[in-house]
């Protein structure tokens, strides 16, 4: 019983890359606006009803991509524990990792935010997702990512993310080296204005 479970829930996830993936490669040939489910669906080999029971709708592609882009980054992340690493070196190593992996559906993604740029709404749709991954990346680095002060990192680091993410598209590097300068220069501008407001914060207590 147990390995036929284990058998069906690989099968399932082969699915789903395999969906999008060919997601990918027509958003490259043809634009993501323009790609329909039934394209999707017949550059991947299965029926619509196939399709329909993995996928609600086009941005649940994306949101099933951000996916497997997390899993690959927490995948390879070290065993070992962060205690003596700086928060600001856990989540460049992490972010880095990140990019690294876009890197392998580079020319999808790309067609994907040209669409962002060109219909906002799109990008406001797949918000929460990116949040949610950050959320991920934040819990992998070792920092509560709950409650209010949880939901401001999150927030922040969104934010960094999305910033780099539009130098990454330009980077044309081998070791991007542009995006690392771009991700060092974001976290260290974010570590000292947090390193500022809890100066602040010390001084106000002792007054």
């Amino acid at each position: 019983m147990a390995a036929k479970k284990r058998k069906k829930k690989t099968e399932g996830t082969d699915f789903r890359i395999k969906v999008v993936e060919s997601a990918l490669e027509l958003a490259v040939e043809k634009g993501w606006a323009d790609v329909t489910l039934r394209d999707v669906a017949e550059r991947s080999g299965v029926s619509l009803p196939e399709l329909y029971e993995h996928f609600e709708d086009r941005y649940d592609i994306l949101c099933a991509l951000g996916r497997m882009i997390d899993r690959k980054v927490l995948e390879g992340m070290s065993s070992g524990t962060h205690d003596e690493t700086p928060m600001r070196e856990r989540l460049f190593d992490l972010l880095m990792d990140r990019f690294e992996v876009l890197n392998n559906y580079r020319e999808g993604i790309k067609a994907i935010l040209k669409s962002f740029r060109a219909e906002p709404k799109l990008a406001v749709l797949q918000m929460p997702h990116l949040c949610r991954s950050m959320s991920w990346m934040l819990e992998a680095a070792g920092s509560d990512a709950n409650g209010l002060t949880g939901a401001v990192k999150v927030a922040g680091l969104t934010g960094i993310y999305v910033k780099v993410l539009r130098v990454w598209c330009e980077d044309e590097s081998p070791d991007l080296s542009k995006t690392m300068a771009a991700l060092d220069q974001a976290l260290g501008r974010a570590e000292a204005a947090v390193n500022t407001i809890k100066g602040r914060g010390r001084s106000a207590e002792k007054d």
